[in-house]
């Protein structure tokens, strides 16, 4: 599946020539009359996703330049920092009385077209028996955890722009007693990026019981460069934490029972519970999200109303600021739920139960979104548009089982 960008409305303006220029001196670009190398790069850097992978059959030597990291990377930094959001999709996971499956449109036609339409998006280990969830998504790369038929999770790291995806290797659980179980609707995972050491990592929470009871709780962690999964400490709360998590601030973030806050520290692998208002204790349903790269929190009372909650300064408790009270609508006793975003013009993009609305805080006024071809649905998730591969470079990419192409259509 591919959707159109939304070349009918107005484009960003103009970007003046950054202080410092990006070069790539080690790939000899194919030079085009008049115009030199440098000049093809910028342009090619402005591109969506589409037009590279299209163009990367143009020649051998822009097959490597579209591919190398740091033209990967440059494009990701321009197309996450573009306000106008024209290189952003948002994707659905619907439930129909068949099965559950994707769906995905374009952010900006969300934001500023009357109408939006959304289209079928397949994903890797589909099958009708299957329980997709989303995990999370960071850089363009989704991570999916898709609960097979009588069995544990299966994972995969899938980017939907390019088609390709990575099955992760199956994890193993330390069950040594017999009288040791695992309930698999509590199994949870978060998605981060490991920035210091260029790496994408899964962690896997896995609580144990015995005779019932919750006795630990195990976390493995995948690394995309090792592929492979290796266990730490067990995380010693009593309580099960609640997904998704946010990755913000080189941590991922979930809700206890107790309505805390915990956080997991890639760097040293510590938990930690992040310092809250007392007033998120007394919310009906708290859930996590971000704001920009700012940890947020929905705080939903009796169905009536949402606060949304910004901690503007990481860490400290007393920067947790109040930015707005949305009212429920009229005809529904729905709550609201993230993803979150403000648009140019100050418009609050988030969702309502099974749709997304947009509230406007200047008359405090909220309007459902038309998005044609979805119906119901139960997570949404934000995600760029990049060139960035699901599988580590040194890695190949022909084999069946756990690296692939989806051949993708548009119905």
């Amino acid at each position: 599946m591919e959707f159109e960008e939304d070349e009918d409305l107005p484009q960003h303006p103009k970007r003046s020539k950054p202080a410092n220029p990006v070069h790539f001196p080690s790939i000899s670009v194919l030079p085009i009359p008049n115009l030199p190398a440098e000049l093809i790069i910028e342009i090619l850097l402005k591109l969506p996703v589409k037009s590279l992978v299209k163009f990367r059959s143009v020649s051998k030597s822009w097959i490597e330049l579209i591919s190398s990291p740091h033209f990967v990377k440059t494009h990701l930094l321009l197309s996450g920092s573009n306000k106008n959001y024209t290189h952003h999709g948002v994707t659905f996971m619907v439930a129909s009385t068949a099965n559950l499956g994707f769906k995905v449109c374009s952010l900006r036609a969300l934001l500023y077209h009357p109408v939006t339409e959304a289209f079928d998006l397949d994903y890797p280990g589909k099958n009708p028996d299957d329980h997709p969830r989303l995990v999370g998504s960071i850089n363009g790369l989704i991570c999916l955890a898709i609960r097979i038929l009588h069995g544990f999770d299966d994972l995969y790291l899938w980017n939907p722009s390019i088609r390709k995806y990575k099955k992760l290797p199956s994890y193993t659980l330390n069950l040594n007693r017999r009288d040791c179980e695992v309930r698999l609707d509590d199994f949870n995972f978060g998605f981060a990026y490991d920035e210091f050491q260029d790496d994408y990592k899964v962690v896997g929470i896995f609580p144990i019981y015995r005779r019932g009871r919750l006795c630990r709780v195990e976390v493995n962690i995948y690394s995309l460069k090792s592929n492979s999964w290796r266990r730490i400490d067990d995380f010693q709360g009593r309580e099960l934490l609640y997904g998704p998590a946010k990755f913000v601030n080189d941590k991922l973030h979930w809700t206890a029972w107790g309505r805390d806050v915990i956080s997991f520290d890639l760097a040293d692998e510590k938990w930690s519970e992040v310092e809250q208002p007392s007033c998120f204790k007394g919310c009906e349903f708290l859930k996590l999200g971000m704001f920009g790269s700012d940890l947020s929190a929905f705080c939903n009372y009796a169905r009536t109303h949402v606060d949304v909650w910004v901690m503007t300064d990481y860490g400290v408790k007393e920067s947790w600021t109040k930015m707005f009270t949305v009212k429920s609508p009229d005809d529904s006793t729905g709550i609201f739920y993230p993803p979150i975003l403000m648009s140019n013009e100050g418009e609050i993009l988030l969702q309502f139960g099974s749709r997304f609305t947009k509230y406007n805080p200047k008359d405090d006024l909220i309007r459902y979104l038309d998005v044609t071809g979805v119906g119901p649905y139960i997570e949404a998730e934000i995600y760029v548009k990049s060139l960035v591969c699901p599988f580590f470079t040194g890695e190949t990419t022909n084999a069946p089982t756990t690296e692939a192409e989806i051949t993708q259509t548009r119905d």
